[in-house]
């Protein structure tokens, strides 16, 4: 096991380079199990659950490797079913995306319920029921194991209770193949929904209005290989956005699409960082002391509840009060116990933490409870005083490609340490 050891105290200057969206990636591997054919993802981001996903697929019968340290082959032609046998299910949510590509090529999927960060409970009965509702039947087994079986797959209109992403690239993934014309309403508008359809409809899908709230889906018969390139990851743009804000730092951040984070960049300049776009890059600097601001997460184009825990750190070193209501998941606060050991002044429900600045955390030994808690527990050491040391940092892994280096390369004074040493 490895932790980091960071030196707080440094304003973050120079460039970043943003990678692939994870969530875009996690999505649009297990898709490429809906094609006999090569699959060829670039701008894929170098992180755990990429490495999760191709374990996956190759214990299926599938060929993947890495071309580049950005790029990956898949080649699942020879993918005869999709049979989860072992628990690499668990490792992390997006694996049910799976069950949505088994059932769309195969009729049939089997995987143990989903793993992944614990930030409450997190059902999948919008997936099943748009899973019903295309002609599926849906058993979970006391041990926890999902199967789904259909005769044939027919379209129809499923309308979301509650605006799920999982639930809508999951119908998406199962419809493609479905006889007619399947709509999902209600639907999430996520980028990374879009980026989804996109590759689908660079196989051959015939898939429009993602990105919109009512999704139309015309299956097809056959699906063929492309090559296609993963959108820049909004999370991470957001996370280092926050950083520079932070640390009263100065940086540009290349490699990414200004629109996906609208809803950062009207918080932060809301609370006064200097922002200055240039196409594809940004400019995040400090400029004169910053006041503290109220957020509520909503699902996109709302404020991202995958920044929340950021944002909270970079709030409690502000002078004032700020409210942060989580609007998304159910128990993402789990956090806040953590900087308080830093001497944050935090009182929190399961929905809802109050914040009062204080000038100057103290650095201590931290957990990373979850992956976006990780980052913010990064966060908070680059601008404690003394040493802080951030444990169980697997969770950061599993999201942020080689983040040490990039902070590093910014001038933090970061490291990564193995517990024997």
């Amino acid at each position: 096991m490895s932790k980091f050891v960071i030196e707080g105290g440094t304003r973050l200057k120079g460039k970043v380079n943003i990678g692939g969206f994870k969530n875009a990636a996690v999505a649009i591997i297990p898709a490429t199990l809906l094609c006999k054919g090569t699959c060829i993802i670039q701008n894929v981001p170098k992180i755990e659950d990429v490495n999760v996903f191709m374990d996956i697929l190759n214990e299926l019968g599938a060929e993947t490797k890495y071309l580049d340290d950005t790029s990956i082959f898949v080649d699942a032609t020879n993918v005869e079913e999709c049979y989860l046998k072992n628990g690499l299910s668990k490792k992390m949510r997006a694996s049910y995306y799976l069950l949505g590509a088994g059932l769309g090529r195969f009729k049939k999927a089997s995987s143990l319920l989903p793993g992944g960060c614990d930030i409450g409970t997190r059902p999948i009965d919008q997936h099943i029921k748009g899973f019903e509702a295309l002609g599926a039947t849906v058993d979970i087994t006391p041990e926890g194991r999902v199967n789904v079986q259909a005769e044939k797959l027919v379209g129809t209109k499923i309308y979301l209770d509650v605006v799920s992403v999982g639930a809508t690239i999951n119908i998406m993934l199962a419809a493609v193949y479905a006889e007619g014309k399947t709509i999902i309403e209600n639907a999430a508008k996520e980028p990374h929904i879009v980026d989804t359809a996109n590759f689908l409809n660079s196989m051959g899908a015939d898939i429009k209005g993602a990105g919109t709230d009512v999704i139309r889906i015309n299956g097809v018969n056959e699906l063929t290989g492309c090559t296609y390139r993963v959108i820049p990851d909004q999370i991470e743009a957001g996370t280092y956005m926050i950083a520079a804000a932070a640390t009263k730092g100065d940086i540009i951040i290349d490699d990414i699409i200004p629109k996906h984070l609208e809803p950062v960049t009207a918080k932060l300049k809301e609370m006064g960082v200097g922002i200055e776009e240039y196409g594809d890059s940004m400019r995040i600097f400090y400029e004169h002391e910053l006041t503290p601001v109220n957020i509520q997460t909503l699902p996109y184009p709302g404020f991202p509840t995958d920044l929340q825990q950021p944002m909270t750190v970079l709030l409690s070193s502000l002078n004032g009060e700020s409210i942060v209501v989580e609007g998304v998941s159910e128990n993402r606060f789990k956090y806040v116990n953590e900087i308080k050991k830093m001497g944050a002044n935090i009182e929190f429900t399961k929905k809802q933490a109050k914040i009062v600045g204080i000038n100057h955390l103290k650095g201590t030994v931290v957990q990373a409870t979850d992956l976006r808690a990780g980052a913010a527990m990064i966060i908070a050491g680059l601008i404690a005083d003394g040493l802080t040391e951030v444990i169980d940092i697997q969770h950061i892994d599993r999201g942020y490609e080689h983040i040490e280096n990039k902070f590093m390369n910014l001038g933090a004074k970061i490291k990564r340490v193995r517990d024997e040493e």
